[in-house]
C-alpha cells in the first residue's frame, strides 16, 4: 500500500512542479553529467529516502543514488546523506521535489523522536493524529514511525473515535458506545473522548476499553488513572509540548497523542550541491 502511495505522491508533486517542462534546466546540454551530494544542514532524523529515490527514478531511471545513512538514522549538522550520479539536467529537474519530501518527512521523524526521548523510561507511547498535510497522510504517519512514535487511526475507516459531537448526537456516552459496539463485530477499535472525570466514570460504566482524556490537567490525569484502576487504556491529548510531555507521562496514563508531530513541523534544512571537483 505504501509503495503505491509513494508513487502517487511523487507523480502528483512532479506534475505540480514540472508542468509542461523545466524552462531553466533545458538551458543545460542534454548529455551533460554531474555528481551531487545531498547535505543535511542540521541535526535530524533522516526520513523519506523512498520518496527521494522515486523522484529521481520518475524523471530519469538511469540516475544513481548512493545513501550514506539508513532510514530513521540521526545525523549531525552538515552531514552528507546521499551521493547522486547522472544527467545534470534531470538531477536539477527532480531536485526540489525530492528535497521537499525529504525536508518534510525528516522534520516529522525528528519532532517525533524528540517527544519519544522526552518520555523515555515511562512506558508511555507517543501517538500521532489525523492533523496531517492533505495528500500526505500515509507519508507523515510513516515518518512518525521512523521517529519511534506510533500511529493512531489512519483515517475515518479503520477505527471508531467517539467525540463530543458524536455523543451529543447520540444522546449520551452510554448510547454512543452502545451504537458503536452494535455496529462492529469486535474487530474494530472503539475509543471515546471524555472531557471530565464524571464523563470518564460514565464511559467506564458503559464498558469503554479505550478512553481519550481531552485537555485534562495533570492532577485530573492522576485522578483518572486511580479511577480507571487499569480497566481501560487511557490516552491523554490536548496542549502537549516538549516542555510538558514528560510530566503528563508521569501521571500514569498509557498514551499521549500529539497533533503537533505533523501539524507544527518546521522543515529540516537540506541542500543538493554539485561536486565541481569532478
Amino acid at each position: 500500500m505504501l509503495d503505491q502511495e509513494i508513487k502517487n505522491n511523487v507523480a502528483n508533486a512532479l506534475r505540480e512542479d514540472l508542468g509542461s517542462g523545466d524552462l531553466t534546466a533545458q538551458l543545460l546540454p542534454a548529455d551533460g553529467q554531474a555528481v551531487a551530494e545531498i547535505i543535511c544542514r542540521e541535526q535530524a532524523v533522516i526520513c523519506g529516502q523512498a520518496w527521494v529515490n522515486e523522484c529521481f527514478a520518475m524523471v530519469d531511471p538511469v540516475i544513481h543514488l548512493d545513501w550514506h545513512i539508513q532510514e530513521g538514522q540521526q545525523v549531525d549538522a552538515n552531514s552528507s546523506v546521499c551521493r547522486i550520479n547522472g544527467s545534470a539536467r534531470n538531477m536539477l529537474i527532480a531536485e526540489r521535489t525530492a528535497l521537499n519530501f525529504l525536508q518534510t518527512l525528516s522534520a516529522v521523524a525528528t519532532a517525533t523522536q524528540h517527544y519519544v526521548n522526552a518520555v523515555a523510561g515511562t512506558g508511555v507511547r507517543i501517538l500521532d493524529t489525523r492533523k496531517t498535510i492533505p495528500g500526505l497522510r500515509l507519508a507523515e504517519k510513516y515518518a512518525v514511525r521512523c521517529g519511534g512514535g506510533h500511529n493512531h487511526r489512519i483515517g475515518l475507516f479503520d477505527a471508531i473515535l467517539i467525540k463530543e459531537n458524536h455523543i451529543r448526537a447520540a444522546g449520551s456516552i452510554a448510547k454512543a458506545l452502545g451504537l458503536a459496539n452494535s455496529s462492529t463485530d469486535g474487530s474494530v477499535k472503539i475509543e471515546i473522548e471524555v472531557e471530565s472525570l464524571d464523563e470518564l466514570q460514565q464511559a467506564l460504566a458503559a464498558g469503554a476499553r479505550y478512553i481519550l482524556l481531552d485537555n485534562f490537567s495533570n492532577d485530573q490525569l492522576r485522578e483518572a488513572v486511580q479511577i480507571n484502576s487499569g480497566r481501560a487504556n487511557l490516552e491523554a491529548s490536548g496542549d502537549v509540548s516538549l516542555d510538558t510531555v514528560r510530566d503528563i507521562a508521569l501521571t500514569g496514563i498509557d498514551e499521549i497523542s500529539i497533533g503537533g508531530l505533523t501539524k507544527h513541523i518546521r522543515a529540516t534544512d537540506f541542500s543538493m550541491l554539485f561536486d565541481i571537483s569532478q
